[in-house]
């Protein structure tokens, strides 16, 4: 297996000055490797070119203070998650609406209780809190709904609920937060149960296939040219509760960190450190994308997950580029 070595590119982003990004929520890159954040903040969308150099924004006013993820569809348009208004948008590169999947700030009946997983009492409709969008290879949209139910979701092209599977627990097909969605050249469906440690996979039609348990709280995933599988992964700090390994005490605590697997889900590296502010390391990578070069962009929702829990620096790192070694 042939090694893949990374290293953070510091200083890359040119954020304007007196700008700011607490919360990067989600990243995404098009064909033209221009890199589009999903920001929580005064600029939802914010967009470079592959050199780091500010292109412009958009979203000023039109999304909530819960904006999630963003992806790019094949066909260039942008899917962006709004959880906090329990929505999914599609719009032009330049930010124009195009369509709205689900109700403005309606979330379905699940029984959640507006913060606790646990609390999750049945499955129900889009949406209540969705997190991530992917489009398969035959243009159908599939939108993992979130922190507030415990379902997948699959739309046609044009908006029509096509079919819907999931519901709380830790069986095959359940879940405890789907959070990060992909799906790879032959239509498998690959979802991050985060709160349950482990990736699912899935049919196009949503039939459970298998799974990989070698991660740690994924929060989202990418494919590369080679179908290999990039993985975001969280930490597990003392006071929280993973469903696979139970109450987090300071000895099971684990720090924040990069995978990639082969096609198999063999782990072919990964890295990050104890030091969660230093860079290459991470407080809280939520979200990621490749560009046509394989460096790598990583979203961390550094404010909510360690700023404001005490555990980084204000001016930590909310987002990181990474090269491809040579």
């Amino acid at each position: 297996m042939t090694q893949i070595n990374y290293s953070v590119t510091e200083g890359w982003e040119q954020l304007p000055k007196g700008w700011e990004h607490r919360d990067v929520a989600g990243v995404a890159v098009d064909g033209e490797d221009n890199v589009y954040l999903m920001c929580r903040g005064d600029h939802p969308v914010v967009i470079y070119d592959q050199q780091g150099n500010f292109k412009g924004s958009w979203g000023e006013g039109d999304f909530s203070f819960r904006t999630h993820g963003i992806y790019v569809a094949p066909n260039g348009t942008l899917f962006c998650t709004d959880d906090g208004q329990h929505t999914v948008r599609q719009f032009t590169p330049d930010g124009r609406l195009l369509m709205t999947l689900g109700i403005l700030n309606t979330p379905s009946d699940t029984g959640y209780d507006g913060s606790r997983v646990s609390s999750i009492e049945r499955a129900a409709g889009p949406f209540n809190r969705p997190t991530n969008v992917a489009v398969g290879p035959g243009g159908d949209i599939y939108i993992t709904d979130g922190y507030g139910n415990a379902r997948v979701h699959v739309f046609s092209a044009t908006g029509q609920l096509k079919r819907s599977w999931g519901e709380p627990g830790r069986g095959p097909g359940q879940f405890h937060l789907p959070h990060g969605i992909a799906i790879d050249t032959e239509g498998r469906v690959y979802v991050c149960d985060r709160e349950s440690d482990r990736i699912q996979i899935f049919s196009p039609d949503g039939e459970y296939l298998s799974e990989w348990a070698d991660t740690q709280r994924p929060t989202h995933l990418c494919f590369d040219s080679q179908g290999r599988a990039y993985v975001t992964e969280l930490a597990w700090h003392a006071g929280s509760r993973s469903y696979t390994h139970g109450p987090i005490t300071p000895e099971t605590e684990r720090h924040a960190r990069m995978s990639i697997y082969d096609k198999d889900g063999k782990v072919i590296t990964r890295w990050g450190t104890p030091e969660a502010s230093a860079p290459g390391s991470f407080c809280a990578p939520h979200g990621l994308a490749l560009d046509s070069k394989n460096d790598l962009y990583v979203s961390e929702v550094t404010w909510t997950f360690a700023v404001n829990r005490g555990r980084a620096p204000v001016d930590c790192h909310t987002f990181q580029k990474f090269s491809l070694e040579a």
